[in-house]
């Protein structure tokens, strides 16, 4: 699938961050991507993203859109042209917006669940929850600190953020290929987040993953980011 660039600011997004055993995450993935692996850890993880003035690239502001969505992602690597590559793979996004979900990926890649968000954000108190067309939730509580989590296997805000930088790349399941998107930030900045409560349905499924396997180690906040949106090369599924 090919897309013009898209324009737009990340007003807030953040990163719910986990840490999940490497041998259940490559039952998970298809090939060609594998589990990227940080100290001996697969990580995981859902983004809550609210975007505006979302449009094609050289259109105006006053022509966009505005929209709350969430994806949960898997750190991955592949193999292209013999060098390592690194993203997340994106076994499923839900949106607000009844556009992206009813228009099957072709804004963006894969399919989109309409789900209704139900957002409270007061002088750094954040809470974010949804119900998806299918019956998925999430639902998460956090508040802004100027400490990072100390039992994350990261140690470090900066180690966090380069992992998370560096995985920019995103593919999404479109029938039999995987529908990419690079997201490039012109100000790229995490702050930490102290998170009192998080809940996802997608990850509690144990046919999925087994029960206690998926653990929450760490959550980013970024706000007002300035970004773009380029579609890169389709990647075939292999058996």
């Amino acid at each position: 699938m090919k897309i013009p660039t898209i324009k737009g600011i990340i007003d807030r997004r953040i990163l719910a961050n986990f840490t999940v055993d490497a041998d259940i995450i490559q039952k998970i993935i298809p090939s060609p991507f594998r589990p990227k692996i940080y100290n001996n850890k697969a990580i995981v993880g859902i983004c809550l993203i609210r975007l505006k003035q979302v449009r094609p690239k050289g259109l105006p502001s006053l022509i966009s859109v505005a929209s709350e969505n969430a994806a949960h992602r898997i750190a991955v690597e592949w193999t292209e042209d013999g060098q390592t590559k690194e993203g997340v793979f994106i076994p499923r996004r839900d949106t607000s917006s009844v556009i992206n979900s009813l228009a099957g990926g072709r804004i963006f890649p894969g399919r989109h669940f309409h789900a209704k968000f139900d957002i409270k954000e007061n002088d750094g108190l954040y809470h974010i929850a949804f119900k998806s067309s299918d019956g998925t939730t999430i639902s998460i509580d956090a508040n802004k600190t100027d400490t990072f989590n100390s039992n994350s296997i990261f140690q470090n805000l900066d180690n966090a953020s380069k992992f998370f930088e560096g995985g920019a790349i995103g593919y999404s399941p479109n029938g039999n290929k995987y529908d990419g998107l690079q997201l490039k930030t012109f100000n790229w900045k995490v702050e930490p987040l102290n998170v009192t409560s998080v809940k996802s349905s997608f990850f509690e499924n144990e046919n999925i993953f087994p029960k206690g396997s998926v653990r929450f180690d760490n959550a980013l906040l970024m706000t007002q980011i300035n970004h773009e949106w380029h579609s890169v090369t389709s990647k075939k599924h292999c058996i």
